[in-house]
């Protein structure tokens, strides 16, 4: 969330990536160098959600407007303290609108939750020149694949509302223990999202949940395994990771929903990260109305495992 300035009064649109969280956390994470302290008082006064009032445990909802105050921040050279290192993903898709990179497993779309910086940061600092620069959605740390990064502010507010609505075809390769049976699946079950005692974020199914519909296709199978064809209906946090692990088809090296026995065999067999891999993304282009499907390749140490499968080891 680039604009929190300590000049002027800045105003935020809430997108997925701030969701059901806390306003109180929310803050913390976006005014980096702001005393907590400060932050309750700016939440008792100050702070506005769509021009009203609200206290520190209101939860935010898509497509809020977040007023926030003129605020003294952290000095630059503090700020600047952790080393980001520019570095261009592999470029699937840039215009001068939008961009697309194909984002490795192991690389968190930003930083946050003790991860000091994460996609939009390095390529950032890797387009010194770039005006504007913002993630459109969010992938999972180890999730691999599509991400789409917007270059201009109309781009960013046109994708968001394509997503709002539902008008963009989201599609995952995901690799689960056991055999599938059905071709073709709908799966809607409600998620709710709770913190662990460490202050991990978790998701279970729950009737009070948020709603969310997965589509999955069977692909591929072997005795021990099959590869599924995810499409989002919904983009509820984990939501694939949950659905698969509560039907009793875990994502292959999950490290948060999965089998953690199997994990430490399938780590042996040369499967080190999860088989979740955002394959394609289909959407009218946000400012030309063009049709757009944008594909990343499945990653080489996903490709090598299914071979190992196809050659009989661990199948």
């Amino acid at each position: 969330m680039n604009g929190l300035s300590k000049d002027s009064v800045s105003f935020v649109e809430i997108d997925e990536s701030g969701e059901s969280q806390r306003i109180d956390n929310f803050l913390f994470k976006h005014l980096k160098g702001v005393p907590k302290s400060h932050v309750y008082r700016i939440l008792r006064g100050e702070v506005r959600v769509n021009k009203k009032r609200i206290d520190q445990t209101y939860r935010l909802k898509l497509g809020d407007l977040l007023r926030i105050p003129p605020i003294r921040v952290a000095e630059k050279h503090e700020i600047e303290a952790v080393h980001i290192p520019a570095v261009e993903f592999p470029i699937l898709y840039e215009d001068d609108a939008i961009l697309a990179v194909n984002k490795p497993a192991g690389v968190a779309v930003h930083g946050g939750s003790g991860v000091s910086f994460g996609v939009i940061e390095q390529m950032r600092r890797a387009r010194p020149q770039a005006k504007f620069l913002e993630l459109v959605h969010r992938l999972d740390r180890e999730t691999s694949g599509v991400l789409l990064l917007a270059k201009k502010r109309s781009a960013l507010t046109a994708m968001h509302e394509i997503m709002r609505e539902g008008n963009s075809d989201k599609r995952y390769f995901a690799l689960v223990l056991g055999q599938w049976k059905n071709a073709k699946q709908h799966v809607k079950l409600p998620l709710h999202k709770f913190d662990t005692p460490q202050g991990e974020k978790r998701v279970m199914v729950r009737e009070d949940g948020q709603a969310s519909h997965t589509i999955f296709a069977l692909q591929r199978s072997w005795p021990e395994f099959s590869l599924l064809e995810a499409q989002l209906k919904t983009g509820r946090t984990h939501q694939i990771r949950v659905h698969l692990s509560h039907l009793g088809f875990p994502i292959a090296g999950d490290d948060k929903y999965g089998d953690f026995a199997r994990n430490k065999v399938l780590m042996k067999q040369g499967l080190k990260r999860m088989f979740l891999h955002a394959y394609s993304i289909a959407f009218a282009h946000p400012l030309t109305g063009e049709p757009m499907r944008l594909v990343a390749p499945l990653a080489k140490e996903l490709e090598s495992f299914i071979a190992k499968l196809d050659a009989g080891v661990g199948a």
